[in-house]
């Protein structure tokens, strides 16, 4: 039996913010609802495909599911178990902004089994978190933060951002030290990347932007100081407790299968894979276009072939991976994680000598002190990281 993720998409939000380019946007009450409905039609019809699947994490991602009714989100919930397999203490993540959750929606959360939290803080500063155009202000935060410890969750991260319009090293610092007093389990940190298309990509130049020197300053105090604050880097950009580390992101890592549900969402099952729909009529299409009542014995390789033949229309990108794009997606998205790739696990999955393959590169990068061999892993040095996306072009095959 594999091992399944599940990512389930809400698309709304109170108001984007100006760095979004995320899949997202406002709605009524009753677009919410014909959403949610589809999105449980979906998650029931597809089910079949993952009868030979167990479920070890479920992870509601937006947009902003705490804008959701928590009897939504309990219905959600509630689909998903009664239609797979889900193991005993499988991690389920909501997201959630500050100021979209009351004190009562956080213990429905907990009644209908959602045992983690993210939530979006982005920064400690108000007028930081207005340029971006956050919703909410640092007090706003805490009173989420706090009303969900008394709900009684004991596993939360936190989203931080660095290199934001007006940022300082020192305000960024505060930032760090005020949400490390808080003792969350889990810390996401990523630089602000403008997209081209948002509205704060369009006023880039009424701000002034931490230089790329002082952003790489704020990336090594990041890692310094939560280091120092008792959490562990497991990816470049996530740090966690002990025994915390986020489940749901490894799997994508690590090239595990996970199937994504709602607008947009991507899924990669068995080496294939694909994305639905972007507009709610393209992907109301795609729903109403499913069996009400597939037959059962279906598996994942029976997915595709849905896929490819009836059950295409709606489908978006979707591709079978080769053994290239398998190898390179174990290589560059396994040098993410700070354990780095395994070789052993390497030659079990394509028969072949991780050095076979790419000898040539593992030396040169060796050699320019990119890379370290340790206990049968290939993994970053602390120089690598700091060119990763240079280290691991050099991974993709000719």
């Amino acid at each position: 039996m594999r091992d399944l993720s599940i990512y389930i998409h809400i698309p709304f939000c109170a108001r984007k913010c100006l760095y979004c380019d995320f899949l997202s946007f406002s709605a009524s009450a009753a677009e919410i609802k014909s959403y949610v409905n589809l999105l449980l039609r979906e998650i029931k019809e597809q089910s079949v495909f993952y009868r030979d699947h167990r479920v070890i994490s479920v992870f509601l991602g937006g947009g902003t599911p705490s804008i959701l009714p928590a009897e939504a989100v309990g219905r959600i919930l509630e689909t998903v178990r009664e239609y797979y397999r889900m193991t005993e203490g499988a991690e389920i993540t909501v997201e959630c902004n500050p100021g979209t959750v009351t004190a009562e929606k956080f213990i429905d959360y907990i009644t209908c089994g959602i045992n983690r939290l993210s939530i979006g803080l982005q920064s400690t500063q108000d007028e930081e978190l207005e340029r971006i155009g956050r919703i909410h202000d640092y007090k706003t935060f805490l009173e989420t933060y706090r009303m969900a410890r008394a709900a009684g969750f004991q596993n939360i991260n936190i989203d931080l951002m660095a290199a934001l319009p007006g940022q300082s090293i020192a305000s960024y610092r505060e930032t760090l030290e005020r949400v490390t007093a808080l003792s969350p389990e889990h810390i996401s940190a990523y630089s602000l990347i403008l997209e081209e298309g948002t509205p704060l990509y369009d006023r880039k130049e009424q701000y002034c932007f931490p230089t790329e020197e002082e952003d790489r300053e704020m990336y090594q105090m990041t890692r310094e100081y939560l280091e120092e604050q008792g959490y562990h880097r497991y990816e470049i950009s996530n740090y966690a407790r002990e025994g915390y580390a986020c489940r749901h992101n490894q799997v994508y890592w690590q090239r595990g299968d996970y199937a994504g549900f709602g607008l947009g969402a991507s899924s990669m099952v068995c080496d294939v894979r694909w994305r639905i729909p972007e507009t709610m009529e393209e992907y109301r299409a795609y729903v109403e276009n499913m069996q009400e009542s597939p037959e059962a014995g279906r598996d994942c390789m029976d997915l595709a072939s849905w896929q490819k033949n009836g059950g295409k229309q709606g489908v978006k990108e979707r591709q079978v991976l080769g053994a290239k794009e398998q190898m390179e997606e174990y290589m560059f998205l396994g040098l993410r994680m700070m354990c780095g790739v395994n070789c052993r696990g390497f030659h079990d999955k394509f028969g072949q000598d991780m050095e076979a393959v790419y000898g040539a590169v593992l030396d040169k990068m060796m050699s320019q002190g990119l890379l370290l061999r340790e206990d049968g892993y290939i993994k970053l040095s602390d120089r690598g990281i700091d060119v990763s996306n240079y280290v691991m072009a050099g991974f993709l095959l000719d």
